[in-house]
């Protein structure tokens, strides 16, 4: 089944240094997506109520975005990824996220980015 592509944005005051350590890096990682996360190579294990999902980081550009492959997905044009825009005009700084999802989960996949940006934001002291 082919996934629809999401494309959400949340504005997120802070460097985009600081922000892009938070999004690349495993210690940064564990505080808000998942409950631990590893890495060895360009492979990042993700660890939710003991599970790992391991996804491939195919591509990067420090303090502008990184992009993940999930190692397990059917489909290799999906993938998810972070990317790092500072508005021209006022200076903010914007988290772009782009994940896949089907048709149906939607909703519940928005809900979930909602959910874990929140957590981002608290971790960041915002």
């Amino acid at each position: 089944m082919m996934k629809n592509k999401l494309k959400l944005e949340y504005t997120i005051n802070s460097s985009p240094s600081v922000l892009y350590k938070q999004l690349s890096t495993p210690s940064g990682l564990s505080e808000w997506f998942a409950d631990d996360v590893n890495l060895k190579g360009n492979i990042f294990t993700f660890i939710w109520d003991g599970t790992g999902e391991r996804a491939e980081m195919i591509s990067k550009k420090d303090n502008a975005f990184i992009r993940f492959r999930w190692v397990d997905a059917g489909d290799k044009e999906e993938f998810f990824e972070f990317k790092i825009n500072r508005q021209e005009l006022t200076g903010d700084v914007a988290l772009e996220i782009t994940d896949f999802a089907d048709e149906d989960d939607a909703d519940d996949a928005r809900d979930l980015w909602d959910s874990q940006i929140a957590r981002l934001k608290h971790t960041m002291g915002l």
